[in-house]
């Protein structure tokens, strides 16, 4: 049945900054098993039991990565895998918010909070303001089987503006050439970042270098937290730009329009100069420490922007990154503004990790405790309820944000098997105390 009910929530519009086709859905599927809904501002949904004390709460964010704007995932089975034809599966976090409806249909007394936009800076998590009664917590957007986390990364997005250009006047015996490249891996720029996956818009940002064009404009990635799989650009150049990988192309084109700007050098200074991916390693946790990544680059009229993602296991440290990134930005020219950071969630193990781990041992000896690289709204919620226990569980998810998402059929149902028995066992201690 969850797979089933994963299906239905696919079929549900819910890219991140969409809501209420969502909200409508839950509100309708709770009312038949005899929940009750509230809504706050930012919605996020809170589902429970009225007149029966909750002390759980079971936490999914319900909207996804979508390469396109509007894009329905069209699901596909194979060789024991979910994913999606042409574009982001969305099992993170959709297969959460399965589990938690399966959970809803079985009557259990928890508190099911779906919270909205996660993907896009933790907005819903941020603004939360629905009462939680609960003493646990347990988050399932974790993506790795048998690894209970305890621990997670902070984020801050970068957003560097330049509109320094100048005429086109004389070609001086240069051409008009475009150059692109799609179809790149993408993938998580947290998860991801240390797999060595090429970054679209570094890629041509070299070309532009080596052959010492003159930027017109340029276009490349998809969404903050993804790796580029596709950039373009418009250059001025006496040079035919060498093609630097498979999947890129160079062309000649006619443009005659006078209007055009050549923008600053210094925009492609910065692109090949800024040091993207792992920046340190952290020994201990076997992951990265702090990285950044090269997100978006867009042009609009005579401005260029570009959206970077910085991360780290340390709130000190991701401060340290966000004044070098900042100071770096400036020294090339760029004016410089900062949005969406959240927290890293120190890890740490506690009661009801614990808990999790004693059950999740008898499905899987192997179990151990992990932190993740990637942004896990329990960050946001340590902050928000410090006298809550929190630990995140989920299925494996491979290549999360990009369009090789997958997910283990076989994990689904095994997870779901271990949540089913925390649910009961935290019900039953709770009963018996």
């Amino acid at each position: 049945m969850i797979l089933e009910l994963f299906k239905d929530i696919t079929k549900v519009p819910r890219c991140s900054g969409t809501h209420q086709p969502f909200i409508d859905f839950i509100i309708a599927f709770a009312k038949q098993f005899d929940y009750t809904c509230q809504v706050d501002e930012a919605k996020n949904i809170l589902c429970y039991k009225k007149n029966q004390q909750s002390i759980i709460c079971l936490q999914s964010h319900y909207d996804m990565v979508c390469l396109e704007d509007g894009k329905i995932p069209e699901i596909v089975e194979i060789d024991g895998f979910l994913t999606a034809k042409n574009s982001t599966l969305g099992s993170d976090n959709g297969i959460g918010c399965a589990y938690m409806l399966q959970l809803m249909k079985e009557h259990k007394i928890a508190e099911f909070l779906f919270t909205s936009d996660e993907e896009i800076g933790l907005i819903g998590a941020n603004n939360l303001t629905l009462p939680l009664v609960s003493k646990y917590m347990l988050n399932l957007d974790s993506e790795e089987e048998a690894r209970i986390c305890i621990g997670c990364a902070g984020g801050i997005d970068i957003f560097c503006n330049s509109n320094k250009s100048k005429p086109i006047k004389d070609k001086n015996y240069k051409s008009f050439y475009e150059i692109s490249i799609t179809g790149l891996d993408g993938g998580h720029s947290g998860v991801d970042i240390d797999k060595n996956i090429p970054n679209a818009i570094k890629l041509v940002a070299q070309t532009i270098k080596d052959c010492d064009g003159d930027l017109i404009k340029i276009d490349g990635g998809e969404r903050i937290n993804s790796i580029p799989k596709k950039c373009s650009a418009i250059i001025l150049s006496s040079i035919v730009p060498k093609i630097s990988h498979e999947k890129m192309s160079v062309k000649k084109v006619d443009i005659e329009n006078e209007n055009y700007q050549i923008f600053d050098d210094k925009i492609v200074d910065f692109l090949c100069e800024f040091k993207n991916g792992v920046l340190d390693l952290n020994s201990e946790l076997n992951l990265p420490q702090t990285s950044i990544n090269l997100s978006i680059i867009k042009t609009e009229n005579a401005n260029i922007e570009i959206s970077l993602s910085a991360r780290s296991m340390d709130n000190e440290d991701l401060a340290n990154i966000k004044e070098t990134t900042i100071n770096e930005a400036k020294d090339f020219g760029f004016s410089v503004r900062t949005n969406g950071k959240y927290p890293a969630w120190s890890p740490t193990k506690n009661i009801f990790s614990e808990i999790v781990f004693e059950i999740y041992k008898k499905y899987d000896e192997n179990v151990s405790f992990e932190a993740v690289h990637a942004g896990l709204e329990c960050a946001i919620f340590k902050e928000k309820y410090p006298q809550m226990f929190i630990t995140s569980i989920g299925p494996n998810i491979y290549f999360p944000h990009g369009n090789r998402e997958k997910c283990e059929i076989k994990s689904i149902h095994r997870v779901y098997e271990v949540l089913k028995e925390i649910v009961d066992i935290i019900n039953i201690n709770d009963t018996n105390s």
